[in-house]
């Protein structure tokens, strides 16, 4: 078999060979990349990283010194600072070695010393298309990443977490295992989470309590006023009344006049097992 390379006829041994000098081009004489490992040509390895077992670097995607990334696929565009550990081992105790992946979306942006460990039971650890994820912030175990999601400084998920599209995660937040983050949240910095997060909502405090609307999240996503009027009329009646939450999520279902988020988030409380982030009490 012959191809064409800039307008020459050479052989598929030789267009292989073209291939490998192109990486090795964009990949600094101190890296490790290991023989299992596919790595796109336009892909950039810079000095002292190790790309180690079963990894997939596509196209475009940068990598800065000191990273070790294994058993991960590192999709298009996504950009890795230095001192990044993507795929290392889950701190789980009944982790037994078992073949599983980190998978990084498109788009991502992920700063200095982030580690995201790949999954255990559920077999992978995924994060969504244009994430950006702050310098020391930490992604454990078969947790579930939804797109544009922005993590900030040390914010932290342990095992199992989901979060949904566009959550903002503020700086020093931690988030309890097997918690749900809803659509558009907001977690002010240093929250701790135990319970599930409605999506459209703010929490914020220790242990994590709504304090109202992400109006500004739902605007900024081209949320019209309308529907946003809804989306606050809905919360005040599941969070602010004093019916009990199952009789407010009924009264809402029957008056039917709700636009889909609404309906969403009701779905969203209804299928909580962890229970759901309530207002502050009254002193």
């Amino acid at each position: 078999m012959f191809v064409l390379v800039e307008g020459e006829e050479v052989s598929s041994k030789q267009k292989v060979e073209v291939e490998s000098q192109k990486v090795q081009q964009n990949v600094h004489h101190t890296a490790i990349i290991h023989p299992t490992a596919v790595v796109h040509p336009t892909a950039k390895i810079g000095p002292y990283t190790i790309i180690g077992p079963e990894c997939v670097l596509e196209e475009n995607v940068q990598v800065g010194s000191y990273c070790r990334i294994e058993y991960a696929v590192i999709k298009k565009n996504t950009r890795i600072f230095d001192s990044v550990c993507i795929g290392t081992l889950p701190q789980d105790i009944k982790f037994k070695g078992e073949k599983t992946l980190a998978v990084i979306g498109e788009n991502c942006v992920i700063r200095e010393f982030v580690t995201i460990h790949r999954g255990t039971v559920t077999k992978i650890t995924s994060v969504g298309n244009n994430c950006y994820l702050m310098a020391y912030s930490h992604i454990a175990h078969d947790c579930k990443v939804g797109n544009d999601v922005i993590i900030a400084n040390c914010g932290t998920l342990a095992g199992h977490v989901n979060i949904e599209d566009g959550v903002n995660i503020g700086g020093l937040v931690a988030i309890h295992q097997y918690t749900r983050v809803g659509k558009l949240a907001m977690l002010g910095g240093g929250a701790m989470v135990s319970k599930d997060v409605p999506p459209y909502v703010i929490v914020t405090g220790d242990r994590a309590e709504l304090r109202g609307v992400n109006i500004i999240g739902l605007k900024r996503k081209g949320f019209n006023r309308e529907k946003i009027k809804k989306i606050k009329e809905a919360y005040k009646k599941l969070f602010r009344s004093k019916l009990p939450l199952s009789e407010a999520i009924k009264k809402i279902e029957t008056e039917n006049n709700y636009p889909e988020e609404v309906k969403y988030m009701i779905e969203f409380i209804k299928n909580s097992k962890r229970g759901i982030c309530r207002v502050p009490r009254k002193k």
